[in-house]
């Protein structure tokens, strides 16, 4: 079986974060190992408070898990600072290179930076170089770059700047842009290619971007390229949305497993 790590904090409502990404990586038929940067308070309302690990901590589970079992793909998720910015980088230059897919959680969904600017550079500056794909949201995307982002051209120029900050492949995710549907970009240097989906009307969607940052990671464990990959996760997290679930007086999470229970014949 293939294998993924994913390193990332922990939501104790487990609609993102770890448990996001293992719900993920398990419903891809891949087994999910993980890394806990954090650890959170929270439920689908608000965050009430976090807790970070000790950065060695962070350290120590990475190269642990790879001395021990071959990784086929990592995912990177929320890291709040810069000594767990260089701890990462640390463990994973010290280990066998396998595809890192960066969800670079800068921005809420709301517009809130989650980063501060020093923190935010060294993300750049220290894990893009070591990333596969980032996958940055429209507001993400407008803080790395410092330009506005309006439409889809605006979101190809912004594509083809974080490439020239090191990274190999981005996917921008248009959900922010408006409109009728969604369209992500995707670029490997040489090609773009556009993503569209209807837009869903649900408050449900706790944890989009881990489960579809997740979901390309699997499947590049799975052995798919970049083009495939990141459409099959499109294809995924779209249906995740659809079938997402009231839980909560908050904001409900996507369903990992919509299609494993319509296969079974399971409500949900």
């Amino acid at each position: 079986m293939k294998t993924a790590l994913t390193i990332a904090g922990s939501d104790s409502s487990g609609g993102a974060g770890i448990q996001a990404d293992l719900k993920t990586f398990q419903a891809h038929g891949v087994f999910g190992m993980s890394a806990i940067t954090a650890v959170t308070v929270q439920n689908t309302q608000k965050v009430y408070d976090v807790q970070e690990m000790r950065p060695q901590m962070v350290h120590d589970q990475i190269t642990c898990l790879f001395d021990d079992a071959e990784i086929h793909a990592v995912k990177i998720g929320m890291v709040s600072g810069i000594p767990l910015i260089e701890a990462i980088e640390e463990a994973l230059r010290s280990v066998k290179r396998t595809p890192v897919v960066l969800d670079p959680v800068m921005i809420s969904k709301s517009g809130y930076r989650l980063l501060n600017q020093d923190a935010q550079d060294a993300l750049i500056s220290r894990l893009f170089i070591l990333a596969e794909v980032v996958t940055p949201n429209i507001y993400e995307a407008e803080a790395i770059t410092g330009q506005d982002i309006r439409t889809i051209e605006d979101m190809q120029d912004a594509a083809q700047k974080i490439i020239d900050m090191d990274a190999k492949k981005v996917v921008i995710k248009g959900g922010h842009l408006g409109g009728d549907h969604s369209t992500d970009i995707l670029y490997d240097g040489n090609y773009y290619k556009q993503l569209k989906s209807p837009r869903i009307e649900t408050k449900n969607t706790h944890g989009t971007g881990c489960t579809f940052s997740s979901a390309i990671a699997a499947n590049l464990a799975l052995g798919k390229d970049f083009f495939d990959a990141v459409a099959d996760a499109k294809t995924y997290i779209t249906g995740a949305i659809e079938n997402s679930l009231s839980i909560g007086k908050g904001y409900g999470p996507t369903n990992h497993f919509f299609d494993l229970y319509a296969k079974a014949g399971i409500k949900s």
